[in-house]
C-alpha cells in the first residue's frame, strides 16, 4: 500500500478521542435537561418545557448539578467517539471505487455500520449517564434526600452486574442500536456532502475549519431532529431508577405503543428541540477538532486527508 493509500489509524484515533472531550464537556449540561425533560411524562409535569427544566435543574442544583453523568460521559467518549468517528472514515476508505468515488449508497452504508460499532461503549456508557442525569428528577418527584437516590457511576455499574451480570450494562441495546444507526446512516453522508461544499485548501485538501464546524451542526441538526422519536423510546427503556407515576419501558416496539396510548404521538418528539441543541454543537465541535488534525501536529506527520 502506498503512502499516499495510508489510512492514518493512530492520529485519526487521537482526534477523534479530542474531539469528543471536548465536545461533551461543552454540551453536557444541556444533555442532561435534556433526559430529564424526555422523562417527565405526562402526569408527572415538574418541568413545563426544556428550557424550565435547564433553569430549574441549574437554579437547585447549581453548575455542579449539571454536570452529573459527566464523570461516567468523559471516560468512555474517547472510546466512543474514536469508534463512530474513525469506522465511518475506515468504511468510506475500505468501500471506494478504483477510481476514489464513493457513491451514496456506500456513504449511508459506512455511516450505519459506524453507528453499528459504536454500541458496544455507547449503551454501558449512556445507561450509566441517564441514572446519574436523572436522578435529580427522581428525588423531586419522590421528595426524598439526593443521597437516597444519587450514585456513583461505579456503584451502578456494579449493582447491575450483580443483579442482571454483563447484559444488565446493557438494557436498552437494541433502542441504542436503531437509534444510532438510523442517525449515523443520515449523519455522515449529509455532513460529507455539506462539508465538501466549502472552499478547498490546496495545501491541506480541506475547507476551513469553520465551515467544518457549520457542516457538522447543519447534518447534526437535521439527523437528530429525525431520530428523534428513537432517542426518547432508548431514554425511556434505559431509565433504570423510576419516580413515584413512571411507567416501565421495555422493548422498543412495546415502548413505541405504550407512548401512543399513554401519551400522544407528539411524545415521540418531546425533547426534539433539546435534542438539536444538544448534538448539533455537540458534533459541529467534534467534526471541527477531528478535522483541525491536533494529532498529526503532535506527531509532526503531514495532514491526513478525508476519506
Amino acid at each position: 500500500m502506498s503512502s499516499s493509500d495510508n489510512f492514518g489509524l493512530v492520529p485519526r484515533i487521537i482526534n477523534a478521542s479530542i474531539a469528543g472531550i471536548v465536545g461533551v464537556t461543552c454540551v453536557f449540561p444541556l444533555d442532561l435537561a435534556k433526559t430529564r425533560w424526555q422523562n417527565t411524562a405526562g402526569a408527572n409535569n415538574l418541568y413545563k418545557s426544556y428550557f424550565d427544566c435547564f433553569i430549574k435543574t441549574f437554579k437547585n442544583e447549581g453548575i455542579r448539578g449539571m454536570y452529573k453523568g459527566s464523570g461516567v460521559n468523559l471516560l468512555l467518549i474517547t472510546p466512543e467517539k474514536a469508534i463512530k468517528l474513525v469506522a465511518n472514515d475506515g468504511f468510506r476508505f475500505l468501500l471506494k471505487s478504483k477510481d476514489g468515488s464513493l457513491p451514496m449508497y456506500k456513504q449511508i452504508l459506512a455511516g450505519a455500520s459506524a453507528g453499528m460499532c459504536q454500541i458496544v461503549v455507547t449503551t454501558p456508557m449512556e445507561l450509566l449517564k441517564i441514572a446519574q442525569q436523572d436522578s435529580g428528577r427522581v428525588v423531586a418527584m419522590s421528595h426524598t434526600s439526593s443521597s437516597s437516590s444519587s450514585k456513583s457511576a461505579t456503584k451502578l455499574a456494579l449493582d447491575l452486574l450483580k443483579k442482571k451480570g454483563i447484559s444488565g450494562l446493557y438494557q436498552g441495546g437494541t433502542a441504542t442500536l436503531v437509534r444510532d444507526v438510523s442517525f449515523s446512516a443520515m449523519y455522515f453522508p449529509l455532513f460529507a456532502y455539506i462539508n465538501s461544499m466549502g472552499d478547498i485548501d490546496p495545501e491541506t485538501k480541506k475547507p476551513p475549519f469553520y465551515h467544518t464546524f457549520g457542516s457538522g451542526i447543519l447534518a447534526g441538526s437535521i439527523a437528530s431532529y429525525i431520530a428523534t422519536p428513537l432517542d426518547v423510546i432508548k431514554t425511556r427503556i434505559q431509565t433504570t431508577t423510576k419516580a413515584p407515576g413512571d411507567l416501565q419501558y421495555n422493548g422498543v416496539i412495546e415502548s413505541f405503543f405504550k407512548i401512543l396510548k399513554h401519551e400522544s404521538p407528539a411524545a415521540l418528539f418531546k425533547g426534539a428541540v433539546a435534542r438539536v441543541c444538544v448534538v448539533a454543537p455537540l458534533f459541529g465541535i467534534a467534526q471541527m477538532f477531528y478535522f483541525l488534525g491536533v494529532a498529526e501536529t503532535i506527531m509532526g506527520l503531514k495532514a491526513i486527508q478525508p476519506t
